[in-house]
């Protein structure tokens, strides 16, 4: 077992009690396969809707070792990489669908976890994504244009001066600002979600990966330690579907990176006058984000993005994109020049060719499959996991109606030209970040 306080901070802020691994077989009537996010809100949903039902989940680390341990905490309306190019892959219409269906799910994590008193940090000061040259100023006023034409709300800029007023920085030419936004402690949160999923009934196994997964004639997944029958299978992998047989081309892993600083004193937040601790992403391509944590540490993530190769998905942390990072907390707020940095780490996000998430069945309806939340997952996978559940039931409420349900995906090619095509495409997008930036 890999040591998982070394993999984010966010596991070094509670103890926690490691499940034992599957010895032995065991049937069941459904499986999950993944200890994230949606994993958990899958097993979760599966018994609130057939509390009869056997659910059993199996995480090869600990339960949130991935990206749901490592994120920056972000409960956010955000579908994919930006309604416009939602809107330019799926059209005005499904675009439109996107951003309702992300409402919901930040209302929906939102009465998760205060209707079951989830101890997971949760605060909800609302979102800023801000401006921090002119041509982002155009970017993000040409999206709050296209969100009124779809007549979306929810969403409003705010210029200069009332930016100011929310957060001090030389560098905030305006923002889009919503209301609708938490943030949590990554971690805490999947834990806390293991709690409910035990609660209500689901038997949940660590350190216990699936080494092989067949579909006929029955389910059955072969562990270390043992082997599972199952009538129906969830596979919850998002960047670790790059695993998976049939679903490896049609994601890749893309990793992220993230700093975090000391406790900031009184003075230091004075100056940064961070009243209402919105959680705040820039308007590049290769986004930042940032937040405070509950003890005032600042958070600074994103930039630039390693990318992987081959079966590769945990990549090693990148040392000059950790200097990135600390560089842009010095240039957004000066006083912190001489700030001590405590804590970094990356973890890897799930990218699909078109930057937006997929789900539905695999081959028959006896398998699920969720991933692609391009980093925005916290949200969005705890209503998928409901639409999933509702999938392996066949209990059908329209909640997954939802166009990106079976949506057919396109595949990355095979390797090198995955490597080469993505590496394409980050350099695309930097090089736009660094126009839009010049000068600046």
């Amino acid at each position: 077992m890999n040591d998982y306080t070394t993999k984010s901070y966010w596991f070094t802020t509670r103890s926690y009690s490691i499940n034992e691994p599957l010895k032995g077989t065991v049937s069941t009537d459904v499986l999950v396969i993944g200890g994230g996010y949606t994993g958990l809100s899958t097993a979760y949903h599966v018994k609130r809707l057939s509390p009869g039902s056997d659910v059993t989940l199996i995480e090869s680390d600990i339960i949130g070792y991935g990206a749901s341990g490592r994120n920056a905490g972000f409960i956010m309306t955000l579908f994919g990489f930006t309604l416009s190019l939602t809107k330019l892959r799926f059209g005005q219409e499904r675009a439109r669908d996107a951003q309702l269906y992300m409402q919901r799910a930040v209302d929906y994590s939102k009465e998760l976890i205060e209707q079951n008193s989830l101890d997971c940090e949760f605060e909800y000061p609302g979102f800023l994504r801000v401006a921090t040259t002119p041509h982002y100023v155009k970017r993000l006023q040409n999206e709050l244009n296209l969100a009124e034409k779809l007549g979306l709300t929810g969403i409003r800029w705010i210029d200069k001066d009332n930016v100011r007023e929310k957060i001090r920085s030389d560098m905030y030419l305006g923002a889009l600002y919503e209301d609708r936004c938490g943030l949590v402690n990554p971690a805490k949160f999947a834990w806390e979600l293991k709690r409910l999923c035990e609660e209500s009934g689901v038997h949940i196994y660590e350190n216990t990966p699936a080494e092989s997964v067949k579909l006929k004639p029955s389910v059955t997944v072969k562990t270390p330690g043992g082997v599972i029958h199952a009538e129906k299978i969830m596979i919850a992998l998002n960047a670790y579907s790059l695993h998976n047989r049939k679903l490896k081309r049609r994601q890749i892993p893309v990793t992220t990176h993230i700093v975090l600083t000391r406790p900031l004193n009184e003075k230091e937040l004075d100056t940064i006058d961070w009243k209402e601790r919105q959680g705040i992403e820039d308007a590049r391509n290769l986004v930042h984000y940032y937040r405070l944590t509950r003890d005032n540490r600042l958070l600074m993530g994103g930039g630039n993005v390693a990318l992987s190769y081959g079966k590769t998905v945990d990549r090693d942390p990148d040392e000059k994109i950790f200097t990135e990072l600390k560089n842009n907390v010095r240039r957004t707020f000066p006083v912190l020049d001489d700030v001590e940095f405590t804590h970094r780490w990356s973890g890897p996000v799930s990218v699909p060719i078109d930057m937006s998430p997929a789900m539905g069945y695999v081959g028959d309806k006896r398998a699920v499959y969720s991933y692609g939340c391009v980093g925005h997952g916290v949200s969005i996978t705890q209503l998928n996991g409901k639409v999933a559940a509702e999938l392996l039931l066949e209990n059908y409420s329209g909640l997954s109606d939802i166009f990106f349900v079976n949506r057919k995906v396109p595949p990355w090619p095979p390797e090198p030209f995955r490597y080469g095509l993505s590496f394409i495409i980050k350099k695309g997008l930097q090089l736009e970040d660094t126009i839009y930036e010049r000068n600046v």
